[in-house]
């Protein structure tokens, strides 16, 4: 069974997670990691979910408001060794959600084009390919997309 917390970047299960998708990044992304990593501390994310399998934190992910009616989506991940399990889609929900009961009305997100699985993962969740938006204008290698909250 997958149990959800709602917690914040303080969660020591979270930056256990933000590590290693850290560590994963790095190979995806190769010289283009260090401009990617400048834009995801997470000492600020007041708004994070880990998700547990047995009392094992598997997955996570986050958003911090982006404008008065969007949230940014931020550090999704979840552990390779669980992943096809509805995880990430229950994480992704549950940020949803928690967004709506703060009246935000759609999120958005950047992924790499590169992460082929994130990119099918979001269009498989209603996320729908934006225009760059701030510091991923011109970016090549970045997919951003959006989701309105009903």
């Amino acid at each position: 069974m997958i149990k959800l917390i709602r917690t914040n970047s303080d969660n020591n299960d979270f930056v256990k997670l933000v590590n290693l998708l850290n560590d994963y990044l790095k190979i995806i992304d190769g010289d283009d990691h260090e401009f990617y990593n400048q834009y995801n501390g997470i000492d600020t994310l007041k708004n994070v979910i880990v998700s547990y399998i047995d009392d094992k934190p598997v997955g996570c992910g986050a958003f911090k408001k982006y404008t008065e009616n969007e949230v940014e989506i931020k550090r999704m991940f979840t552990l390779p060794e669980t992943r096809g399990q509805g995880v990430a889609s229950k994480i992704l929900k549950e940020l949803e959600d928690w967004s709506k009961e703060l009246n935000f009305e759609a999120c958005v997100l950047e992924t790499g084009k590169r992460q082929i699985e994130a990119v099918q993962f979001y269009k498989k969740n209603n996320y729908t390919i934006i225009p760059n938006y701030g510091q991923y204008e011109g970016i090549s290698n970045s997919l951003c997309l959006k989701k309105m909250l009903d």
